[in-house]
């Protein structure tokens, strides 16, 4: 059993830059390839950024590429999203998922991923 608590989150003006961490509990995070998504109001959710257990391979949704980084210490069991040049549009619930298959964590929706955090809200104003 793996939990995940997001924290991070809050109010930023346009072109701004916030940076979300998600705590892990357990032994063997770093066995575990790691995910952000995000769901907007009225919206679904959608992918936004993954890393591997190892941290060797990122993957971006195109909307935040070169925008947002994906890191991760696994000696302090926690990955973390670095945002920068905020837009309203980026403005949403960012949850993080855990999974022990890459795969999983890169999907459009998150389908099959074994564990999900409870959120954290960013609101953009412009």
């Amino acid at each position: 059993q793996v939990q995940l608590v997001e924290s991070g989150g809050g109010l930023v003006q346009a072109g701004g830059s916030l940076r979300l961490s998600c705590a892990a509990s357990g032994r063997t995070f770093g066995s575990y390839a790691m995910g952000w998504f995000r769901q907007a109001p009225g919206k679904e959710r959608e992918f936004v950024a993954a890393i591997s257990g190892s941290g060797s391979i990122t993957y971006y949704a195109d909307s935040v590429k070169g925008r947002f980084t994906t890191s991760r210490d696994n000696a302090k069991n926690t990955v973390y999203l670095q945002m920068n040049s905020l837009k309203p549009e980026d403005t949403a619930v960012y949850y993080c998922a855990a999974s022990p298959n890459f795969r999983t964590v890169i999907t459009t929706r998150g389908s099959g991923v074994d564990y999900w955090g409870k959120g954290t809200l960013v609101t953009v104003s412009s």
